[in-house]
């Protein structure tokens, strides 16, 4: 093996174990929020209420990525990939360590909930720089011809990281309910320091981006990205934020929501839940790469637009399995929603990476990506409780997922690769000056 196809794969490592990580710090999370929170930090409310304010505090996560992307983007368009993605490793691990610290309500009164917010925004912020960074390193390591397959492996790691969550809150939630409310439930959080140190174990070891080095050689590094990517590659940014809507959507509402769906509608505990949705997951680990491979073969961009057509009906399949409240059915019914979910996510590392030029593109993917989750991700739980309490019944709820991958679909035909940067269109784009 060559030195640059060890560091391909190297970097699709490095890319996909701390995607794994983040994702599984960031869903940890949203499952407390969903279970557990209202009751340890929220539970002067009314129930429900207490509910619905702790599902927004999931979404706070998200509404503070924009500054982890403005941020960690400018800056990884300045000084590289691989210090950010060091970075927000760090800032990830020690924020979810700190929340599994955290005292609760009972013990610190309003001090605890707003401390909660707050490292919740610390979570987010790093999240908002970790995404784009790690489908860059990933994807500017890999050969041309094998970006789609690469990028597929790393997008594994978003479910794996989903499936690690999910498995963790699996285990504790077999504890009885007044130890898991009063100690159990800070096991998920404290066991993202092992996973932190190896990660970062990794990433110390890799070398910076070759397509980003041949921008920094070339003197094309932009003194102020942000503007420039604002100005040169707006509507990339708009098309990139509307293609990540339905996939936002639905990974939230059938990793988050739904455990409080099958709670309160179906009558069936979390550890039943979980028992169906992990197996589900496993359909995104194994189609993601797959479906890298064939867009090595007939391009991203069919893969992409082709399942997130399959997406617009595949919710409205999905409900009346979950209903059944049969393992079996259900497990059929997420199987269905991964396959066509994990094609389409699948596609997000070569299909938005090659919209933006090499100068631009840490910045142009992180604000088109994280504007994306804000509107897909951020607050899906809460929406999805708030249209099932005000009609009754799931039907609503499968057209919210069903509404947000038209919209995914449409992004995506109008995306366009952008023109292959040469050494003196970067200089004068950036201003520096020629050779």
């Amino acid at each position: 093996m060559t030195q640059p196809q060890r560091q391909q794969s190297r970097a699709a490592l490095a890319g996909w174990f701390g995607t794994t990580v983040e994702f599984y710090d960031f869903f940890v999370y949203g499952l407390a929020a969903s279970l557990l929170f209202p009751k340890i930090f929220f539970p002067a409310a009314d129930p429900v209420v207490g509910t619905l304010i702790s599902l927004s505090s999931f979404g706070v996560g998200y509404v503070a990525r924009p500054f982890g992307a403005l941020l960690f983007g400018h800056l990884g368009d300045r000084m590289g990939r691989k210090s950010i993605l060091v970075t927000t490793l760090m800032m990830m691990g020690i924020a979810t360590t700190a929340i599994g610290l955290l005292p609760s309500y009972g013990t610190w009164g309003i001090a605890a909930p707003i401390l909660l917010v707050a490292l919740r925004i610390v979570q987010g912020v790093s999240l908002g720089g970790e995404s784009s960074g790690a489908v860059l390193l990933t994807v500017e390591h890999a050969e041309k011809h094998r970006r789609g397959f690469f990028g597929g492996i790393l997008n594994t790691g978003t479910a794996v990281g989903t499936i690690l969550a999910n498995a963790m809150f699996l285990l504790v939630a077999r504890l009885p309910e007044a130890d898991l409310v009063a100690w159990g439930w800070r096991i998920p959080f404290l066991v993202s320091v092992l996973l932190v140190v190896a990660g970062l174990v990794i990433r110390l070891g890799l070398r910076e981006s070759p397509e980003f080095a041949d921008v920094k050689d070339t003197g094309a590094v932009h003194k102020l990205p942000l503007v420039d990517v604002l100005r040169k590659c707006g509507g990339t940014v708009v098309l990139v934020t509307l293609a990540t809507l339905g996939a936002g959507v639905t990974i939230t509402v059938s990793s988050v929501y739904v455990l409080t769906y099958g709670k309160t509608e179906l009558g069936l505990s979390t550890s039943a839940m979980l028992d169906v949705l992990l197996p589900g997951l496993f359909v995104v680990v194994i189609g993601a790469p797959l479906y890298g491979r064939l867009a090595d073969r007939i391009g991203p961009k069919t893969v992409f637009v082709t399942t997130a057509a399959s997406m617009v009906v595949l919710p409205f399949a999905w409900f009346p399995l979950l209903n059944t409240a049969n393992p079996w059915l259900m497990f059929l019914g997420f199987a269905l929603l991964f396959a066509g979910y994990a094609g389409n996510f699948a596609m997000f590392p070569v299909f938005f990476s090659q919209a933006f030029p090499v100068s631009l593109r840490f910045s142009g993917m992180a604000i088109g990506f994280t504007l994306g989750t804000i509107f897909g991700n951020a607050f899906a739980p809460a929406i999805s409780a708030s249209l099932l309490e005000s009609t009754g019944t799931w039907v609503s709820v499968a057209a919210y997922m069903a509404a947000a991958w038209a919209v995914t679909a449409v992004g995506g035909l109008l995306l366009r690769p952008a023109p292959s940067e040469q050494p003196e269109i970067l200089r004068e784009a950036s201003g520096a000056p020629a050779a």
